[in-house]
């Protein structure tokens, strides 16, 4: 039993003395191809073992004929042990580096190709991490694509919408200084339209840049829909009256919300002043609240005619008015931007679809707890 300690303790010692060597020789070798650190642990496990060996047999527990033989055993297994290192090393950097081929590709903007042939498990799953990650990279640029589209659409619709109000402007304040007005009361009031529209528009762009920013701030209070919708109404109705259009708010629940009454005050007016400005006279928009699985829909229906299917994933993007809506009254395209970034504060969503005879806005809101 003394004579088994002493050969594991022998064998031990020389084998540690390899691991030590081994261990420092992949220190060394840490920036370099994984071929020569597959190379240095077979290297390692023949070496431990020789050396473990020539241990032994100092100590005398082996005589030289039995050293012989097992010295030719180690060197055989040595050379095998290493071809097979090498071997698998150059299997495994062919296969990164067809990898890295691949993410390099698109890392300069294309889409990510899975290498061909077999691999190990680890570079199975990081080819399909990155395919995932390429996947989302697209969808990224598609979406930068689609706000930078709609920041230059926002830009040249608010740059014409601004033009023709201040060129007015400018020409009624140049007669009424010259002073050829010849009705001056009526310059007066038309400048006063024009800067309260202007003032409209600057702060519907304050809102939304809030909105975009994070910063908008929320102070949710428990109200009645019957109120919401109420003055919602009641706040449209002389535009309604303007155009002959009918308001119609006859199916609203009994449902208590916890919401900001001012901000969800300005997304049923927008709601309201879309519809009415795009519904023809004598047509009819109603308001309706109800009940739903995700809490209750606020909906607004209008007699537009509907929508085109190609346009409808675009009707809450910034600056989108539409194909026949470039010009005012129409607005800069800022006020269903606005309706979702405030619902959407919410915890809520908004969302249209095309109904018989015009398209019909909802948003989906939390009920009060309780």
């Amino acid at each position: 039993m003394r004579d088994m300690l002493l050969i594991a303790l022998f064998a031990f010692l020389g084998a540690a003395g390899a691991g030590v060597l081994g261990a420092g020789a992949l220190w060394l070798l840490r920036r370099r191809s994984l071929t020569a650190s597959v190379s240095v642990v077979a290297a390692v496990a023949v070496t431990a073992m020789f050396a473990g060996t020539l241990a032994v047999a100092q100590a005398m527990f082996l005589s030289s004929h039995d050293l012989s033989v097992v010295t030719t055993v180690v060197a055989m297994a040595a050379v095998v042990s290493l071809v097979t290192a090498l071997l698998l090393g150059r299997w495994v950097v062919a296969g990164s580096r067809e990898l890295a081929r691949a993410a390099r590709d698109f890392g300069d903007g294309g889409d990510f190709s899975a290498p061909v042939g077999p691999a190990t498990a680890e570079l199975a799953d990081l080819s399909r991490e990155l395919a995932a990650t390429s996947t989302k990279l697209a969808e990224s640029r598609d979406r930068e694509r689609a706000l930078e589209s709609s920041r230059r659409e926002l830009v040249a619709w608010i740059s014409h919408d601004l033009r023709t109000p201040l060129a007015g402007l400018r020409a009624m304040s140049e007669a009424l200084e010259d002073g050829v007005a010849a009705d001056p009361d009526r310059y007066l009031r038309q400048i006063r339209t024009e800067v309260e529209r202007l003032n409209d528009m600057v702060g519907d762009l304050f809102e939304l840049s809030r909105i975009h920013a994070g910063t908008l701030t929320l102070s949710p209070s428990r109200m009645s829909l019957y109120d919401l919708i109420g003055d919602a109404l009641a706040g449209a109705d002389p535009l309604a009256r303007e155009h002959g259009v009918r308001l119609v708010g006859d199916r609203i629940v009994s449902v208590p919300v916890e919401v900001d009454g001012r901000e969800m005050s300005r997304v049923l007016g927008n709601l309201l002043v879309n519809a009415i400005r795009r519904t023809p006279a004598d047509g009819t928009v109603a308001v309706a609240a109800e009940r739903s699985a995700e809490g209750v829909v606020l909906s607004v229906t209008d007699g537009c005619g509907g929508i085109p299917e190609e346009d409808l994933p675009r009707v809450f993007d910034t600056g989108w008015r539409g194909t026949h809506a470039r010009t005012p009254p129409a607005g800069a395209g800022l006020g269903l931007a606005i309706v979702r970034g405030i619902v959407e504060a919410h915890q809520g969503r908004a969302a249209v679809r095309n109904v018989s005879g015009g398209c019909r806005f909802e948003v989906t809101l939390p009920m009060a707890e309780g």
